[in-house]
Formats: structure tokens, C-alpha cells, sequence
């Protein structure tokens, strides 16, 4: 059967796309080790995804052999954590070719960035009262990945300091707070270049949630334009439709394509693989219809690209 091409257009279907282009796996801060990730996006009805983990594509090479098996189209992406006027924001690589050029430097980098900073938000946790706070953040990773800020969260919650996660970000490693350590990332310039090198598409990931004012939003959107990036994400998970709306406006102002991410993380929370809000009527073309994506809108070409890849990386 063939693969169902994705709309060249939003047209404010109410129906949620096949497509989601923001999830992570245990390659980095997911619970789903990324072949049981591909699996889950099938069982759930999607027919085009990205892989996106924080700062690697360690998780491609095994995601894209299962996508071939299961008959859904992939592209390799990655995540870069970068500094903007004192904000932690995230870019979204969209990365037909994988990782070359400057890409691969800056990933290497990153990697020891992670490094340096989970040591450094340890020792603000145990200021806090959490004790021993790497080794309980190594023990809830459950694997030797580069630790990020939901480990030391679920570190927390495990000894008993927080209810939960959100409460755990809310007072120890939000935007802020003692665990957001952020003086280790490239400025936001540098990591979109490192995805134009590559041969990728540069996506500003969630720009609703950072809690900026709108013309805060728009300086970040400007500087994300002048820096080469091509894309934010329109839609990332659940928001409210009037702000998907505002913000769909500013990025036609800017001639900034589209994407759609859950920005999944594990099951059983208010997320999964393809569930976000509707895309609404919009002229703001979709990200896959940037020539560096041709023919991952159809399917079948970007998903061997991705096979031929994922063997060529091994």
C-alpha cells in the first residue's frame, strides 16, 4: 500500500495529521528506546515522524531500520539546547543527510556541555537537599546517555523532595531556577548554523512556552531568521488555538515555514506520538515543504534516505 503524501497546505482539518516531527527516545531524555518509539507512532496511526533527541542521533541508526519494517517514513533530527538573551532555547535539526559538516563538531561539543552541566546542577540539587544528586540522576537515566534536566526531576521526585515533575521544574530546574544552568550552550546563531552546514532544516522549537511577551516572541523569531533558520514549530502539543493563531501570523510576517511536534517524551502522559492541537486555516506553509525535505511529504524516498543513512552511520 502506498505511503499517504502529507497536505502541501494547512487547511484547518479537525482531524490530527499523521506527522510529528519533535519526540525523543532513550538516546537521550525518552523513556522508549526508539525501534519501541516507531512502533508506538504506528500503533497510533501515523505515517511520517522525525526522531529529535537532546543534542544526538545515537537513536537514529536503530529508529529508521524500524521505520522501514514498519513502513513509515522517518527523518533523522536532533534537538540543540542554545542561549538567547539569557533564555535556554531549543532548535530542531531536521537532518536529511544526517550529521556532517560543522554539525559534527557541534554535536561533539554538546556532549561534553552535557557533561559539565549535570555536575553543575548537581551541586546546586544538593544545596537543595538532594544527596548524592549524579548518581541518583545516572540511576534514573538507567544507562550512561548524557544526563538532562528530566533525569535529575525524576531524581527528585524519587527522593521524595517533589510530588512530581512539573513541581520538580517549577522549583528546582525551570527557566531560572537553581538546576537551569545554561552557560554551557552556543548562542542560537552558532547551532543553526551547525544545521545549514549539515544540509538541514532549522526548526525553533516550541516558541509559546518560553513565557515571553509577544514582542519578545517576535525578537526571538527575528534573531532566529537573521541567524538562517527556517522553520518554528506552529503547534507543540496541547495550546490554546488563539496563540497558535497570533503566533502562525508572525511567522508568515517572517516567512517562516510551519512544523508540528508532540514533543513526546513517555507514555502515559498527557502526550503521545501525533496527539497536539489543530492545525488551524493557515497560509504559513508546512516545514516539509522545503526543498532540503523533498520527498519526505511522499514518503517512500525520504524513509530509504533514511534506511541508507542509518547504515552508512552504523
Amino acid at each position: 500500500m502506498p505511503m499517504p503524501s502529507l497536505p502541501a497546505r494547512f487547511e484547518g482539518e479537525p482531524e490530527p495529521l499523521s506527522v510529528d516531527l519533535h519526540m525523543h527516545s532513550t538516546a537521550s531524555d525518552g523513556a522508549l528506546a526508539p525501534a519501541a518509539l516507531v512502533a508506538l507512532c504506528k500503533a497510533r496511526g501515523l505515517t511520517h515522524m522525525a526522531l529529535t533527541d537532546h543534542d544526538t542521533l545515537a537513536g537514529v541508526a536503530e529508529a529508521a531500520a524500524a521505520a522501514g519494517r514498519e513502513g513509515l517514513a522517518l527523518i533523522p533530527g536532533t534537538e540543540l539546547s542554545t542561549r538567547w538573551r539569557g533564555h535556554n532555547i531549543h532548535v530542531v535539526g531536521l537532518l536529511p543527510e544526517g550529521a556532517r559538516g560543522a554539525l559534527v563538531q557541534g554535536l561533539a561539543a554538546q556532549a561534553e556541555a552535557r557533561e559539565q552541566r549535570a555536575h553543575k546542577i548537581a551541586e546546586r540539587l544538593e544545596k537543595v537537599g538532594l544527596a548524592d544528586a549524579l548518581a541518583r540522576a545516572r540511576e534514573e537515566a538507567g544507562s550512561e546517555r548524557p544526563l538532562g534536566r528530566p533525569d535529575f526531576a525524576r531524581a527528585l521526585v524519587a527522593a521524595g523532595l517533589v510530588p512530581d515533575i512539573a513541581t520538580a521544574f517549577k522549583k528546582h530546574l525551570g527557566d531560572g531556577k537553581a538546576g537551569d544552568v545554561k552557560s554551557h550552550w552556543p548562542e542560537l546563531g552558532e547551532a543553526v548554523a551547525w544545521v545549514l552546514d549539515a544540509g538541514g532544516v532549522a526548526v525553533l522549537a516550541h516558541p509559546l512556552r518560553h513565557g515571553l511577551t509577544r514582542r519578545k516572541r517576535g525578537l526571538l523569531l527575528d534573531a532566529f531568521r537573521e541567524a538562517g533558520g527556517q522553520a518554528a514549530e506552529l503547534v507543540s502539543g496541547f495550546q490554546n488555538p488563539d496563540a497558535t493563531r497570533d503566533l502562525a501570523r508572525q511567522l508568515q510576517e517572517r516567512e517562516l515555514l510551519a512544523s508540528v511536534g508532540s514533543d513526546f517524551h513517555f507514555p502515559g502522559g498527557h502526550l503521545a506520538p501525533g496527539s497536539m492541537s489543530p492545525v488551524p486555516r493557515t497560509a504559513t506553509p508546512p516545514v516539509w515543504t522545503h526543498p532540503r525535505l523533498a520527498g519526505f511529504a511522499g514518503g517512500p524516498a525520504e524513509a530509504d534516505a533514511a534506511r541508507a543513512l542509518a547504515s552508512h552511520d552504523r
